[in-house]
């Protein structure tokens, strides 16, 4: 098809989340009537790509969270960041994002297990982020009372940038270094 590329670049535009091949490939076929290979589509998203490298352009074509999205490049960053700042109902609390890692790291986990973590409620967390679409209820655990399990939805991984929870920090990148010259802020050391 002539035009493959362009209706690609329709659709990836005009979703509001990122859009799997798959996903493309039922528009196409319901559209047009043909079924288009997962290397000609590979292909014509390439071809799309390609136009979006040149420097004219502030947006690329970019994977994400199993699909393909529109965002702007990185020389763009600061001033998409200044909006965004500007935009507190978008902001996530510091509690909401406490609870998003705890939930993105143990999934499935129940509220119990959140809160046993934070060492505080997370109700209110858990309602915003279950309105933002962070997180989603997975099912019930077996356990007594079978509490709902909370884990993180593909919205997640585009509002992150990320195309699976694999690109998330290992825990160990957050340990202290085994070694360390001085003193530790707060230890009191005894002179004999």
């Amino acid at each position: 098809m002539q035009y493959l590329p362009q209706h690609i670049e329709a659709l990836i535009f005009a979703s509001p989340s990122p859009v799997s091949i798959e996903e493309l490939q039922n528009v196409l076929l319901e559209n047009f009537g043909v079924r288009f290979a997962q290397k000609v589509m590979l292909e014509a998203i390439e071809d799309v790509k390609k136009q979006y490298d040149l420097n004219i352009h502030s947006f690329e074509i970019i994977e994400v969270a199993g699909g393909y999205q529109f965002m702007t490049k990185g020389a763009y960053h600061e001033t998409i960041g200044t909006h965004l700042r500007m935009q507190s109902n978008k902001k996530l609390s510091r509690s909401a994002l406490e609870t998003l890692s705890i939930i993105a790291y143990k999934q499935p986990v129940t509220r119990t297990e959140l809160e046993k973590i934070r060492g505080v409620s997370c109700d209110y967390a858990v309602q915003k982020l279950l309105e933002k679409e962070l997180i989603t209820i997975t099912g019930r655990a077996e356990t007594i009372g079978k509490p709902l399990l909370y884990a993180v939805t593909d919205r997640f991984m585009d509002y992150f940038g990320i195309k699976s929870l694999e690109e998330l920090p290992v825990p160990k990148d957050f340990a202290m270094p085994d070694s360390e010259v001085g003193e530790q802020e707060g230890v009191m050391v005894e002179e004999e």
